[in-house]
């Protein structure tokens, strides 16, 4: 009853496996993580991006702090557990990326791979078009001009300028491209343990600034203790939410790493790690964020509810409260940090994409990054000029970047995520992955996992992609 492992549908699954196997396999040897540490490193600077420094804490300012932060919490050691357990389980198991992954498991689900490698490269233009904008305020405060920086107009002005744009997406991608262009262990392994170390000091760092500042003290106490008042569906599915998009889930990111992982590795204990690292510094950017714009505002609903806009339009203001120096200086390091957290992301998406490319094409690593990097210029063209020449452009009333956004994470995520957990728990068998995640010993929480998987993910993640589409065509509200 757990898993379908009747004779034929295991006569099948074999079969299928080896038709594929030669079939699949790219003809160049994989790349691959030298360490554990290495590994955990590199999916936790996935897991850590701008998902956790700028989306967390605009979320949980938005629906009500401390409440939020709960029903995250409680998510992430349970849903987001499973989910990330599951796709590194599925990557090391089949030793490909997503495109392939599902069809060397069972050849009628090689759609699920295709929609999985869509995913990634819709995200990653746009993404990296963010990416420009951070590296756009970090260089504003590295050069002396933070106190512009917190001007009214400064983000609209950049943004809707015809070129700055363009020009700080271009330096983004061309930083994450020659990354990406050395490979799994000479780049992004190497880059990783050096960034996700240095973002956690930074982090804390920044952190115990704020949280100093005259008229924080509300403001912690608004993050971090719940108000149950608050509580709302809508918190629940908010929350769920952030959590694809801050642990990369569902986009194939941690099904192409777990290829990269090696036998003798943990799972179980592997994902414990990658989420200390991802809810710790989501916990962190709150703290960093929430305080300190609530000192800034006195608590003003409108400043705490207003959205992507809360860290690039009133973090500035507070820095410029310190003075051209002190502000200067905290301005700096906030936004390096914040550089630091996208590029992580940006490389892990653009790996993915590369990975995709080189198992499809068996094309090589370098070939294959080029292409993936032309690619992510050109589709990210409409996502930068959208707020400007081309703001009249729009999609349902969003412009670009939104309907990407939308698209990618409200529409294709909970899509594949809801057929990743059909196919494990009902078509291939949930052994398939308890097997080899109990390679090393045995697997905690396998009954919990195999619950989740059949059960509990599937109807929430149904939850948040029907009520997400009605909500945002009208048709229901919460």
């Amino acid at each position: 009853m757990e898993e379908n492992n009747t004779p034929a549908a295991m006569q099948d699954n074999q079969s299928v496996e080896g038709q594929d196997s030669q079939e699949a396999q790219p003809k160049k040897k994989r790349g691959g993580f030298t360490s554990k540490i290495g590994f955990v490193l590199a999916a936790a600077g996935s897991a850590v991006g701008l998902g956790n420094i700028w989306r967390f804490p605009y979320l949980a300012a938005k629906y009500g702090g401390g409440i939020f932060l709960l029903t995250y919490i409680i998510l992430a050691v349970t849903f987001g557990f499973v989910l990330m357990v599951a796709e590194i389980a599925l990557g090391r198991k089949t030793g490909m990326s997503a495109i392939n992954a599902f069809k060397k498991l069972n050849k009628k689900w090689a759609f699920l791979g295709v929609l999985c490698a869509i995913i990634p490269i819709i995200i990653l233009p746009y993404y990296s078009v963010i990416g420009g904008w951070v590296g756009k305020y970090f260089f504003t405060y590295v050069s002396g001009g933070g106190m512009s920086a917190a001007g009214d107009s400064f983000f609209n002005g950049f943004i809707s300028s015809p070129w700055q744009p363009l020009l700080f997406f271009f330096i983004f991608v061309s930083v994450v491209f020659v990354v990406v262009l050395f490979g799994v262990e000479k780049g992004v392994e190497k880059v990783s343990k050096f960034l996700m170390p240095a973002l956690v000091v930074l982090t804390i760092g920044v952190t115990i600034y704020t949280l100093t500042m005259p008229g924080s003290a509300e403001g912690i106490k608004y993050y971090l203790l719940p108000d149950f008042k608050k509580f709302s569906v809508k918190t629940v599915l908010a929350a769920l939410g952030q959590l694809f998009y801050s642990m990369s889930l569902a986009m194939g990111i941690m099904i192409t790493y777990g290829s990269y992982m090696k036998k003798q590795d943990k799972i179980e204990s592997s994902v414990h790690q990658i989420e200390i690292f991802d809810t710790g510094i989501a916990l962190l950017s709150g703290l960093m964020i929430i305080p300190a714009a609530y000192a800034f505002s006195g608590g003003n609903p409108e400043t705490l509810g207003q959205g992507p806009g809360l860290m690039f339009v009133a973090l500035p203001k507070v820095f410029a409260n310190f003075g051209s120096v002190g502000g200067g200086i905290l301005g700096a390091l906030f936004f390096a940090l914040v550089l630091f957290a996208a590029l992580t992301s940006a490389i892990s998406l653009m790996e993915t994409v590369v990975s995709i490319v080189i198992d499809k094409f068996h094309l090589s690593r370098k070939k294959s990054s080029v292409i993936v990097y032309v690619g992510t210029l050109l589709l990210g063209i409409p996502s930068s000029l959208g707020f400007g020449v081309w703001s009249a452009v729009s999609v349902g009333g969003m412009t670009i970047l939104d309907m990407f956004d939308f698209l990618s994470n409200s529409i294709l995520m909970p899509i594949a995520a809801l057929l990743t957990c059909v196919f494990i728990g009902y078509v291939v068998g949930c052994r398939n992955l308890t097997d080899e995640i109990e390679l090393n010993g045995p697997f905690k929480f396998k009954k919990f996992f195999n619950v989740m998987i059949k059960y509990v993910c599937p109807i929430c993640i149904a939850a948040i992609l029907i009520t997400s589409i009605l909500d945002v065509f009208g048709v229901f509200s919460i």
